[in-house]
Protein backbone atom coordinates (compact mmCIF):
# COMPACT_ATOMS: atom_id res chain seq x y z
CA UNK A 1 0.00 0.00 0.00
CA UNK A 2 0.81 4.01 -0.96
CA UNK A 3 -0.34 6.73 0.36
CA UNK A 4 0.10 9.94 -1.86
CA UNK A 5 0.74 12.50 0.38
CA UNK A 6 0.63 15.45 -1.75
CA UNK A 7 -1.86 15.49 -4.65
CA UNK A 8 -3.58 17.75 -7.09
CA UNK A 9 -7.03 16.00 -8.42
CA UNK A 10 -8.90 19.14 -7.14
CA UNK A 11 -6.84 20.91 -10.01
CA UNK A 12 -8.71 21.88 -13.59
CA UNK A 13 -5.73 19.23 -15.16
CA UNK A 14 -8.37 16.90 -14.00
CA UNK A 15 -11.46 18.00 -14.80
CA UNK A 16 -12.55 15.62 -17.07
CA UNK A 17 -11.24 12.53 -15.36
CA UNK A 18 -10.77 13.34 -12.10
CA UNK A 19 -13.38 10.52 -10.20
CA UNK A 20 -11.33 7.41 -12.72
CA UNK A 21 -7.71 8.61 -11.44
CA UNK A 22 -9.06 8.15 -8.50
CA UNK A 23 -10.72 5.13 -8.67
CA UNK A 24 -7.46 3.92 -10.47
CA UNK A 25 -5.00 4.28 -7.63
CA UNK A 26 -7.62 2.94 -4.73
CA UNK A 27 -7.84 0.25 -6.83
CA UNK A 28 -4.12 -0.25 -6.79
CA UNK A 29 -3.92 0.15 -2.93
CA UNK A 30 -2.90 4.11 -3.84
CA UNK A 31 -4.10 6.67 -1.35
CA UNK A 32 -4.44 10.22 -1.15
CA UNK A 33 -4.31 13.32 0.58
CA UNK A 34 -6.04 15.99 -2.01
CA UNK A 35 -4.25 19.01 -1.65
CA UNK A 36 -6.60 22.91 -1.81
CA UNK A 37 -4.98 25.87 -2.71
CA UNK A 38 -7.01 28.89 -2.18
CA UNK A 39 -11.11 28.40 -1.48
CA UNK A 40 -12.32 27.00 -4.49
CA UNK A 41 -9.87 24.21 -4.74
CA UNK A 42 -10.12 23.18 -1.10
CA UNK A 43 -14.10 22.89 -1.26
CA UNK A 44 -13.30 20.78 -4.57
CA UNK A 45 -11.16 18.46 -2.70
CA UNK A 46 -13.91 17.94 0.05
CA UNK A 47 -16.25 17.23 -2.50
CA UNK A 48 -14.30 14.55 -4.23
CA UNK A 49 -12.87 13.23 -0.66
CA UNK A 50 -16.97 12.66 0.56
CA UNK A 51 -17.56 10.54 -2.22
CA UNK A 52 -15.37 7.78 -0.86
CA UNK A 53 -15.46 5.64 2.01
CA UNK A 54 -12.03 5.83 2.76
CA UNK A 55 -8.69 6.53 0.59
CA UNK A 56 -9.29 10.27 -0.38
CA UNK A 57 -8.55 12.44 1.98
CA UNK A 58 -7.85 16.52 2.09
CA UNK A 59 -5.57 20.01 3.05
CA UNK A 60 -7.38 22.72 2.88
CA UNK A 61 -5.54 26.06 2.50
CA UNK A 62 -4.60 29.00 0.26
CA UNK A 63 -1.31 28.93 -1.15
CA UNK A 64 1.17 32.23 -1.08
CA UNK A 65 0.98 32.18 -4.97
CA UNK A 66 -3.18 32.89 -4.34
CA UNK A 67 -3.07 35.79 -2.54
CA UNK A 68 -2.09 38.06 -5.74
CA UNK A 69 -3.88 37.57 -9.00
CA UNK A 70 -1.02 36.84 -11.68
CA UNK A 71 0.06 35.06 -14.86
CA UNK A 72 2.11 32.34 -13.34
CA UNK A 73 4.36 30.59 -15.53
CA UNK A 74 7.20 27.93 -15.25
CA UNK A 75 8.20 25.21 -17.56
CA UNK A 76 5.74 22.85 -15.89
CA UNK A 77 2.75 24.98 -15.57
CA UNK A 78 0.98 28.32 -16.91
CA UNK A 79 -2.08 29.66 -15.11
CA UNK A 80 -3.64 32.88 -13.74
CA UNK A 81 -4.04 32.99 -10.65
CA UNK A 82 -7.49 34.44 -9.29
CA UNK A 83 -6.06 36.85 -5.91
CA UNK A 84 -7.86 35.68 -2.85
CA UNK A 85 -7.94 37.69 0.84
CA UNK A 86 -7.56 34.85 3.36
CA UNK A 87 -10.50 34.48 5.41
CA UNK A 88 -9.73 32.87 8.75
CA UNK A 89 -13.17 32.18 9.46
CA UNK A 90 -13.91 30.42 6.12
CA UNK A 91 -10.81 28.02 6.36
CA UNK A 92 -11.63 27.37 9.84
CA UNK A 93 -14.95 25.85 9.20
CA UNK A 94 -13.36 24.08 6.24
CA UNK A 95 -10.71 22.53 8.58
CA UNK A 96 -13.58 21.12 10.63
CA UNK A 97 -15.01 18.54 8.17
CA UNK A 98 -14.20 14.92 9.14
CA UNK A 99 -12.06 14.18 6.09
CA UNK A 100 -9.71 17.35 6.39
CA UNK A 101 -6.33 15.85 7.82
CA UNK A 102 -4.39 19.04 7.21
CA UNK A 103 -3.85 22.71 6.59
CA UNK A 104 -2.13 23.21 3.45
CA UNK A 105 -0.64 23.67 1.12
CA UNK A 106 0.95 26.63 2.42
CA UNK A 107 4.08 28.87 2.79
CA UNK A 108 6.02 31.03 0.71
CA UNK A 109 6.87 31.49 -2.57
CA UNK A 110 9.91 34.23 -3.37
CA UNK A 111 10.15 32.72 -7.23
CA UNK A 112 7.36 35.17 -8.36
CA UNK A 113 8.51 38.52 -7.59
CA UNK A 114 7.48 40.21 -10.94
CA UNK A 115 4.00 40.64 -10.73
CA UNK A 116 3.01 44.16 -10.42
CA UNK A 117 3.39 44.63 -6.57
CA UNK A 118 6.19 45.57 -4.82
CA UNK A 119 8.46 42.89 -3.54
CA UNK A 120 8.43 43.67 -0.30
CA UNK A 121 4.90 44.06 -0.14
CA UNK A 122 4.48 40.46 -1.50
CA UNK A 123 6.69 39.05 1.28
CA UNK A 124 5.16 40.65 4.20
CA UNK A 125 1.64 39.59 3.09
CA UNK A 126 2.98 36.45 2.34
CA UNK A 127 4.64 35.88 5.46
CA UNK A 128 1.37 36.99 7.39
CA UNK A 129 -1.15 34.95 5.77
CA UNK A 130 1.65 31.60 6.46
CA UNK A 131 1.40 32.41 10.11
CA UNK A 132 -2.20 32.75 10.38
CA UNK A 133 -2.83 29.69 8.86
CA UNK A 134 -0.23 28.21 10.91
CA UNK A 135 -2.31 29.23 14.01
CA UNK A 136 -5.25 27.82 12.69
CA UNK A 137 -3.79 24.33 12.24
CA UNK A 138 -2.19 24.39 15.82
CA UNK A 139 -6.15 25.36 16.85
CA UNK A 140 -7.34 22.88 15.57
CA UNK A 141 -5.05 20.38 16.18
CA UNK A 142 -4.07 19.41 12.12
CA UNK A 143 -0.48 19.66 10.51
CA UNK A 144 0.56 21.24 7.78
CA UNK A 145 1.52 20.90 4.98
CA UNK A 146 4.25 23.53 3.20
CA UNK A 147 5.68 25.26 0.21
CA UNK A 148 8.57 26.70 -0.06
CA UNK A 149 10.33 28.25 -2.65
CA UNK A 150 13.62 30.43 -2.82
CA UNK A 151 12.37 31.51 0.74
CA UNK A 152 14.07 29.25 2.97
CA UNK A 153 15.61 31.53 5.55
CA UNK A 154 12.56 33.18 5.90
CA UNK A 155 10.87 30.02 6.39
CA UNK A 156 13.36 28.65 9.10
CA UNK A 157 13.01 32.74 11.14
CA UNK A 158 8.98 32.27 11.07
CA UNK A 159 8.81 28.38 12.29
CA UNK A 160 11.19 28.98 14.78
CA UNK A 161 9.56 31.84 15.81
CA UNK A 162 6.19 30.71 15.98
CA UNK A 163 7.13 27.42 17.92
CA UNK A 164 8.43 29.39 20.72
CA UNK A 165 5.06 31.44 20.96
CA UNK A 166 3.09 28.60 20.62
CA UNK A 167 5.30 25.78 22.35
CA UNK A 168 2.00 24.78 24.31
CA UNK A 169 0.05 23.78 20.97
CA UNK A 170 3.22 21.71 19.46
CA UNK A 171 3.07 18.35 20.68
CA UNK A 172 6.61 16.75 20.59
CA UNK A 173 5.37 13.32 19.91
CA UNK A 174 4.74 13.64 16.70
CA UNK A 175 5.84 16.07 13.52
CA UNK A 176 3.09 19.02 13.04
CA UNK A 177 4.78 19.66 9.35
CA UNK A 178 5.80 18.53 6.18
CA UNK A 179 8.24 20.09 3.85
CA UNK A 180 6.33 19.08 0.61
CA UNK A 181 8.22 18.67 -2.58
CA UNK A 182 11.78 19.42 -0.53
CA UNK A 183 14.57 20.50 -2.45
CA UNK A 184 16.78 21.20 -0.18
CA UNK A 185 20.01 20.11 0.90
CA UNK A 186 21.28 17.94 4.00
CA UNK A 187 22.00 20.69 6.37
CA UNK A 188 18.86 22.20 5.84
CA UNK A 189 16.92 19.51 6.05
CA UNK A 190 18.12 19.19 9.47
CA UNK A 191 17.12 22.25 10.53
CA UNK A 192 13.66 21.72 9.77
CA UNK A 193 13.93 18.20 11.46
CA UNK A 194 14.97 20.22 14.37
CA UNK A 195 11.53 22.20 14.25
CA UNK A 196 9.73 19.43 14.08
CA UNK A 197 9.24 18.89 10.62
CA UNK A 198 9.75 16.18 8.17
CA UNK A 199 10.30 15.97 4.37
CA UNK A 200 8.50 14.37 1.47
CA UNK A 201 9.86 13.74 -2.01
CA UNK A 202 8.68 13.78 -5.67
CA UNK A 203 9.56 12.14 -9.01
CA UNK A 204 12.43 15.16 -9.14
CA UNK A 205 14.38 12.45 -7.27
CA UNK A 206 13.56 9.91 -9.91
CA UNK A 207 15.37 12.03 -12.87
CA UNK A 208 18.17 14.15 -10.53
CA UNK A 209 20.89 12.46 -8.59
CA UNK A 210 21.12 15.85 -6.41
CA UNK A 211 19.22 14.14 -3.36
CA UNK A 212 20.47 10.82 -3.02
CA UNK A 213 23.07 11.42 -0.31
CA UNK A 214 20.35 13.33 1.63
CA UNK A 215 18.09 9.68 1.09
CA UNK A 216 20.51 7.46 1.80
CA UNK A 217 21.58 8.83 5.95
CA UNK A 218 17.30 9.83 6.55
CA UNK A 219 16.12 8.19 9.74
CA UNK A 220 12.80 6.30 8.63
CA UNK A 221 10.54 8.57 10.25
CA UNK A 222 11.50 11.56 8.60
CA UNK A 223 10.00 11.61 5.47
CA UNK A 224 6.70 10.85 2.92
CA UNK A 225 6.63 10.29 -0.50
CA UNK A 226 4.28 12.56 -3.16
CA UNK A 227 3.40 13.09 -6.51
CA UNK A 228 2.30 16.72 -6.57
CA UNK A 229 0.11 15.76 -9.78
CA UNK A 230 -0.74 16.76 -12.19
CA UNK A 231 3.31 18.10 -12.02
CA UNK A 232 6.39 16.64 -10.97
CA UNK A 233 5.93 13.24 -12.92
CA UNK A 234 8.50 10.35 -12.44
CA UNK A 235 10.64 8.19 -14.44
CA UNK A 236 9.42 6.34 -16.59
CA UNK A 237 6.62 8.40 -17.21
CA UNK A 238 7.97 11.92 -17.38
CA UNK A 239 6.12 14.37 -19.90
CA UNK A 240 3.04 12.94 -19.08
CA UNK A 241 -0.12 13.84 -17.10
CA UNK A 242 1.41 12.74 -13.25
CA UNK A 243 -1.54 10.90 -10.91
CA UNK A 244 -1.21 9.50 -7.60
CA UNK A 245 -0.70 5.75 -8.85
CA UNK A 246 2.79 7.02 -9.99
CA UNK A 247 3.98 7.67 -6.26
CA UNK A 248 4.96 3.70 -6.58
CA UNK A 249 8.04 4.80 -8.78
CA UNK A 250 9.32 7.59 -5.86
CA UNK A 251 9.42 5.14 -3.43
CA UNK A 252 11.04 2.64 -5.86
CA UNK A 253 13.88 5.17 -6.20
CA UNK A 254 13.83 5.31 -2.36
CA UNK A 255 14.15 1.69 -2.47
CA UNK A 256 17.00 1.68 -4.32
CA UNK A 257 19.11 4.55 -2.66
CA UNK A 258 18.55 2.96 0.19
CA UNK A 259 19.26 -0.52 -0.63
CA UNK A 260 15.84 -1.63 0.73
CA UNK A 261 13.34 -3.31 -0.82
CA UNK A 262 10.09 -1.18 -2.58
CA UNK A 263 8.00 -2.96 0.18
CA UNK A 264 9.96 -1.78 2.63
CA UNK A 265 9.86 1.88 1.62
CA UNK A 266 6.01 1.77 1.04
CA UNK A 267 5.72 -0.03 4.62
CA UNK A 268 7.82 3.13 5.87
CA UNK A 269 5.90 5.56 4.05
CA UNK A 270 2.60 4.02 4.44
CA UNK A 271 3.58 4.21 8.06
CA UNK A 272 4.94 7.95 8.21
CA UNK A 273 1.68 9.57 6.64
CA UNK A 274 -0.82 7.75 9.09
CA UNK A 275 1.23 8.70 11.62
CA UNK A 276 1.18 12.36 10.06
CA UNK A 277 -2.41 13.22 9.09
CA UNK A 278 -3.86 10.52 12.08
CA UNK A 279 -5.55 8.27 9.34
Amino acid sequence: MYIDTHSHINFNNFKDDADKVIQNSLSEQTWMIVVGADYKTSKRALDYANKYEKGVYVAVGLHPMHIFSFRAESRDYDFQTRGEEFNYDIYEKLSSFQKVVAIGEIGLDYYHMDIGHDAAHIKETQKKVFWEQLLLARRADLPVIVHCRQAHDDMIEILKEFKKEYRDLISVDKPWGVMHCFSGDEDLAWQYFSLGFIISFTGLITFSQQWDDLIRKLPSNKFMIETDCPFMTPEPHRGQKNEPIYVKYVAKRIAEIKNLSQEKIAEITTKNARKFFNI
